[in-house]
């Protein structure tokens, strides 16, 4: 079922599937509530699935997107609308990457609302100076050349090296995907990733069960990296993906699957 409902006087857009407990996927960098597609069916049997459009992604609209003004803090806010709209009292939030960020951000402020939450492939470590500068320089790309351009270079590494040479089609899909993205949003979205806070504290001593998943060939969120932060939580669940990249929804969607339905039937 798609709903459509007006954050900072603009649509915001997401999709529910399913009945139970409600869980909340959040998407990340470059894409829409299409990157859970491989779980959206599977999971719906375990639960009410909530799959948003971040502000700036598929359906949903981005104020102002050349003010550079965006915050991982606004699109927390973004998602509490809905579990507002929707009268959630507690809800699982499970976030990808950037959708990590987002989440950690919103169990900061909303501790309350969240049962449990998690991240697939994500850190609650601000950007070193170095990730910094590298995103400055795809801002600078995309000034130049597009966002379809810099996608078309940037988004293969995202994957594991044998699937991506066996499974070209998919990478090629996720890469048309950024056709219809507005190249400000995109670069405000690397704005808002530069300047987020570093929220390890978030997780220091958090009671709430916390899912991490991380996999072996993750350039984005580097195994070596999330595994600093996984004894933080009084409750952690760890996961390590063998063979994997940045992608695991496309690249093992049946072990993601699992991880995660069993993550839900655990903690619900």
């Amino acid at each position: 079922m798609k709903k459509v409902i007006q954050y900072n006087n603009l649509p915001l857009v997401y999709y529910i599937y399913g009945k139970g407990i409600p869980v909340i996927l959040i998407h990340g960098f470059a894409e829409t509530n299409s990157i859970w597609k491989n779980q959206t069916e599977y999971l719906s049997n375990y639960c009410a699935l909530i799959i948003p459009d971040l502000p700036g992604s598929g359906d949903s609209l981005l104020p102002d997107p050349s003010e550079k003004n965006l915050t991982i803090e606004t699109l927390a806010e973004s998602i509490f609308s809905i579990i507002k709209n929707e009268n959630i009292e507690q809800c699982i939030m499970l976030g990808h990457s950037m959708g990590g960020y987002i989440t950690l951000a919103f169990a900061e402020k909303y501790p309350e609302k969240l049962r449990a939450f998690g991240f697939v492939q994500s850190t609650a470590f601000a950007d070193a100076e170095a990730k910094k500068q590298t995103r400055i320089k795809a801002i600078n790309i995309m000034e130049c050349y597009g966002n379809y351009a810099f996608l078309k270079t940037s988004t293969p590494a995202l994957f594991a090296d044998a699937f991506r040479k066996t499974h070209k089609n998919v990478v090629d899909e996720l890469i048309e995907t950024g056709k219809f993205f507005n190249t400000t949003s995109l670069q405000q979205y690397y704005y808002a990733m530069m300047q987020r806070a570093d929220r390890s504290f978030v997780l220091n001593n958090n009671k709430l069960p916390v899912l991490f998943i991380m996999a072996e060939e993750d350039i984005a969120a580097p195994l070596q990296d999330v595994l600093k932060q996984v004894h933080l939580p009084e409750i952690a669940y760890i996961h390590i993906l063998e063979k994997t990249g940045h992608m695991s929804m496309l690249e093992v969607p049946e072990k993601l699957n699992e991880i995660l339905k069993n993550f839900i039937n655990e903690v619900k």
